[in-house]
């Protein structure tokens, strides 16, 4: 059996187990708390073969400190309790599923705890059925690897290779993806390889040279792309969901973070794997930067934040923090975000300290995912509220058929499709000192709402869970959001994602006035044009329109045409944005 670096594999009735951890002195297995030795083979790994049934437990004993195994595939109990054996490929797939282009991708972001009241994978799947119906064509699942204590977003994993039993069991989660493929939804996975969360990780006793002792996070210790076990860690993990549980691709959080001697080799190299596998799966990253170097080196996407922003400010009027550079003109922003996919790209901005970004107007406009609220961006605010409840719902709907039928790939965040009004609120569930320091972090962060005489929610009390839940509500506010997305996205599948799928001639984005926005995106296979009022009415919409959202004499609302053609038939133009 070929030697790896992590974690358990199986082969004829044999189970080798595997443990980078060079500096250490002593390791052992205990399996099913029966002690075994490990052999220390070269490059600091230390390995065990063991005769044992799938679903025994087991444990390392590294220089006295028992732990999980760091690459477990699944938890008997706690992040800190045993680790279990388990076959791969043991589930019986039902659908022969072949996968869907990325220019048909319309995602769904969901948080499993939350998206239903049982707050499980066996229940999200009743739930798959209606979004198919709705239009969608894949949903997201915030992270899933094992994370301390039984609540929490899932950024603060430390067994990112385990499903959190909360959640359900593996076959739960198989039966899932199963069930969205059998409607024709891709699945895609919140993966994070940029850090550890603060609580259970004992990698760090077994291994630290995983970690880059001359960087930190914001979330906590960096981690050491130079080191090859490191790579093969996350790399293995990547295939390991895409393999094993057949997702569709992978969301990779702030990529930004991934830094230092062999970040940039490692993060290609996870493309050229990830591409390899049939059929092709997908990669989408979080990237601060706004560069193009991940979509040009063959990433398929990146969350497109300058989007939000524009839309945002516009809706809101808020201007703190990251919204303050597009606080002068977000309308303009926002018609600069329909031309060229992000806002700033190197340029200098108002209230922007440093130049942000590299142009990216050349990028095709599938190599941005466009949202008007993200989990970030609701569960970041103090309070953890919807857009909806922020700004003019007329304003709102128009901002959200924009996102579904503009050519750039749309993510709605759970229940937006149906109007939600409830919070998405940061929680947790860590104990003792860390949450406090939590709690306290989170007081601090929002200092100005106590200013107020408010309490922002505590992210250890279980009712801040229970309020991010959504509703479910269905009455003729959600009835009147569920028909806008319906008739949105027939007309992307009718008429939008026939275009997108071909190459973009050319795009202009003009502003006849200062609420009002056109574009017009020239492809092979046709063109685009939306006419958007926003913030005063369109004395001259679309004539011929097909399709429509708002009043046409509303200060919000929304027209556009699409034509198709034979590419022989385009003409070649200039990508241009006036604000």
């Amino acid at each position: 059996m070929q030697q790896r670096f992590w974690g358990p594999r199986y082969s004829d009735g044999t189970w080798q187990v595997c443990l980078w951890a060079p500096k250490v002195e002593r390791v052992q297995i205990l399996l099913d708390d029966t002690p075994q030795p490990m052999t220390h083979t070269e490059n600091g790994v230390w390995c065990a073969d063991l005769q044992a049934a799938p679903g025994s437990c087991y444990r390392f004993d590294v220089d006295g400190v028992v732990m999980p195994d760091p690459a477990s595939r699944l938890q008997a109990g706690s992040v800190d309790g045993a680790s279990v054996l388990m076959l791969p490929d043991s589930h019986a797939w039902r659908c022969n599923w072949q996968g869907r282009p990325w220019s048909q991708a319309v995602i769904y972001e969901m948080h499993v705890g939350t998206f239903t009241p049982q707050g499980t994978f066996a229940s999200a799947q009743d739930k798959v059925v209606q979004l198919a119906e709705m239009g969608f064509t894949a949903i997201q699942l915030m992270p899933v690897g094992q994370f301390a204590g039984q609540r929490g977003w899932g950024y603060d994993g430390v067994l990112p290779y385990a499903p959190h039993p909360v959640y359900g069991s593996p076959g739960d989660l198989k039966r899932l993806i199963d069930a969205a493929h059998d409607c024709g939804l891709m699945v895609y996975l919140d993966l994070v390889m940029n850090h550890f969360g603060p609580e259970g990780a004992l990698i760090h006793h077994s291994s630290p040279d995983f970690f880059d002792a001359s960087r930190k996070t914001p979330w906590g210790p960096a981690i050491d792309f130079s080191r090859p076990a490191v790579q093969e860690f996350w790399i293995d993990c990547a295939l390991h969901w895409l393999d094993e549980y057949r997702f569709d691709g992978l969301r990779l959080d702030a990529v930004h973070q991934i830094q230092g001697p062999g970040a940039d080799a490692f993060m290609t190299r996870l493309a050229e794997e990830v591409h390899a596998l049939s059929p092709r799966r997908h990669l989408i990253t979080e990237d601060e930067r706004n560069i193009p170097d991940l979509r040009q080196a063959g990433y398929d996407a990146t969350w497109n934040d300058d989007f939000h922003h524009a839309i945002h400010v516009a809706l809101t009027g808020e201007n703190g923090s990251y919204y303050a550079s597009f606080a002068d003109d977000p309308v303009g922003d926002l018609a600069t975000a329909l031309a060229r996919g992000h806002v700033e790209e190197g340029q200098p901005r108002p209230h922007l300290a440093a130049p942000r970004g590299a142009p990216c107007g050349d990028l095709p406009v599938t190599g941005f995912v466009n949202a008007v609220q993200t989990h970030d961006q609701v569960g970041n605010r103090a309070m953890g509220d919807r857009l909806i409840t922020l700004g003019d719902p007329r304003a709102v709907a128009a901002a959200y058929a924009l996102l579904l039928i503009s050519p750039y790939v749309p993510m709605v965040f759970m229940g937006e499709e149906r109007g939600e009004t409830a919070p998405f609120q940061f929680f947790a569930d860590f104990e003792g000192d860390l949450a406090q320091a939590v709690r306290d972090g989170r007081a601090s962060e929002f200092a100005e709402i106590a200013a107020l005489g408010k309490s922002v929610p505590d992210p250890l009390s279980p009712a801040t869970f229970l309020r991010s839940k959504l509703s479910w509500n269905e009455d003729a506010s959600a009835s009147a959001w569920i028909e806008l997305t319906r008739k949105a996205l027939h007309f992307r599948a009718a008429h939008v994602m026939p275009l997108i799928a071909s190459p973009r001639l050319g795009v202009e984005v003009t502003r006849p006035a200062p609420g009002l926005i056109r574009a017009e995106w020239r492809f092979a296979a046709g063109t685009l044009a939306l006419s958007l009022a926003f913030g005063q009415p369109d004395p001259n919409p679309i004539p011929d329109a097909n399709f429509r959202a708002g009043h046409p004499n509303a200060d919000y609302a929304l027209t556009a045409r699409a034509i198709h053609h034979d590419a022989k038939h385009s003409d070649r133009h200039l990508s241009r944005a006036t604000a």
